[in-house]
């Protein structure tokens, strides 16, 4: 409770930092031209501020499973909560309207539950109207006590928790639109709990002034889509799960639109509402979060406590690691070099020998999940646990590829290392190493350190 605590009191202070910042810049207009849509994705490099009444733009994000800001390992990476801003001011806040669809985080794990307090406030200081939590979120949000804080934060819907938690279900905003209002009604629906066919009671009829209706359903399987269709009240369904990139899933119907959001925060999805002939028109986009958008000084501060939180909560060490087979140790480079010399004088002169000093620099040296591929074994018993502990094992070193070494040692080769032995593609994912895929020779090359007269014995 007292990180809880720690948090909310960051979150106020951030909160009203960015309040003076609006108050600054509100009235400056961005400077972005618009361009064609490709490849069904809007250039994040190519927005335009709206702010006529001609049109009304929903931006709805979710899945970030806990993927704050990309790792930086690599170039043209997506995403970042600190560049959304950027997307967001493209369209003045009277004529837009933000949603996140949930699940903030992956599990309820110390590291995750840091990570879903930083994303809530985060969802303040981005100007959220609306979060959808997830039932992941929904049980960690009862679990903590956390309701009433989020609901400060941010309006809050959700198609799970107890009713005692005080959830809605289903939230309602007017915008400006042509020479009246127009009404956006967003519902989450989880069919287990309420059928396809009880859906109208999330919807309240507007006689006064047009109405979008949007459902978010967990589920969005063929026979689910055609019963809300069939049903004629909603008129955009919103998948929460999906592939990484927002994608139309059926746009067959006239005024009906089934699209996903994607997820890991590398997209947002726009879907920008405005009148053709006397009916609504949808126009879906997925706009890529780039790196050459700028950063939100508000959120980069808030990144940086939650660097800070990891350190004092000391999550590294509390990392749980495995029992070594057969009792095996790991060793460091440095005893490898006795008869390894050549070898570990070439792999010294390589990146993966500098591969921790790399998190330093942008202070990640102590996030669980960055420093694992950074190190010797963090996954086991005698492997890294923290530079003061174990400092021989910091960077990407022999034993990550050979194995641990320490019986190879002692016994002068005689017993040869074996498992675990790691492969390149345990941490040259697409998500850390968007490159690697297609390059393996080159990557090769760049860490080559073994006499090429030998490269069957000493290749990992």
């Amino acid at each position: 409770m007292r990180l809880l605590s720690w948090i909310f009191v960051l979150a106020v202070g951030c909160l009203c930092v960015l309040g003076c910042c609006f108050a600054l810049f509100s009235c400056s207009a961005a400077t972005m031209t618009e361009t064609a849509q490709q490849d069904g994705r809007q250039s994040s490099s190519a927005l335009q501020p709206k702010d006529s009444n001609d049109s009304i733009t929903i931006f709805i994000t979710g899945n970030e499973l806990g993927a704050m800001k990309p790792c930086g390992c690599s170039g043209g990476q997506l995403g970042g909560l600190d560049r959304r801003t950027a997307i967001f001011d493209s369209v003045a806040q009277t004529n837009r309207l933000i949603i996140d669809t949930g699940s903030f985080v992956e599990t309820d794990s110390s590291q995750d539950l840091v990570k879903f307090n930083i994303i809530v406030q985060a969802l303040g200081l981005l100007d959220y109207d609306l979060a959808s939590l997830s039932e992941k979120d929904s049980e960690i949000a009862e679990s903590l006590g956390m309701w009433d804080q989020i609901s400060s934060v941010v309006n809050v819907i959700s198609a799970y928790g107890s009713d005692a938690s005080g959830r809605q279900k289903s939230f309602t905003k007017n915008l400006p639109f042509k020479d009246g209002t127009i009404a956006v009604t967003v519902a989450a629906l989880n069919t287990e709990d309420m059928p396809v066919g009880e859906i109208s009671e999330l919807f309240e009829l507007q006689d006064d002034c047009k109405a979008v209706n949007l459902l978010i359903v967990d589920d969005c399987d063929s026979d689910i889509i055609s019963s809300v269709a069939e049903m004629g009240i909603v008129d955009c369904l919103i998948c929460s799960s999906g592939n990484d990139e927002p994608e139309v899933i059926d746009d067959s119907q006239e005024g009906f639109l089934v699209f996903s959001v994607g997820q890991l925060g590398k997209y947002v999805s726009r879907l920008r509402i405005s009148e053709v002939e006397g009916e609504l028109a949808y126009d879906f986009s997925a706009i890529p979060v780039t790196e050459d958008l700028p950063q939100a000084d508000s959120l980069v501060q808030l990144y940086k406590s939650y660097q800070q939180i990891v350190k004092e909560e000391n999550l590294l060490e509390q990392y749980p690691r495995f029992v070594l087979p057969d009792g095996l140790e790991y060793a460091g480079s440095e005893s490898c070099r006795i008869c390894h010399w050549y070898e570990y004088d070439k792999w010294s002169t390589k990146a993966h020998a500098g591969a921790y000093a790399t998190l330093e620099k942008v202070g990640s040296q102590y996030d669980p999940e960055c420093v694992i591929c950074h190190v010797v074994g963090m996954d086991y018993q005698s492997g890294f646990v923290s530079e003061q502990e174990t400092p021989d094992l910091k960077n990407v070193g022999c034993e990550n590829c050979h194995g641990p070494g320490l019986e190879h040692n002692i016994t002068l080769g005689e017993a040869l290392t074996i498992e675990p032995k790691a492969s390149c593609t345990d941490c040259h994912t697409p998500d850390h190493s968007a490159e690697y895929a297609g390059n393996e020779d080159v990557y090769l090359e760049k860490i080559t350190h073994w006499r090429q007269n030998d490269s069957v014995n000493n290749q990992p």
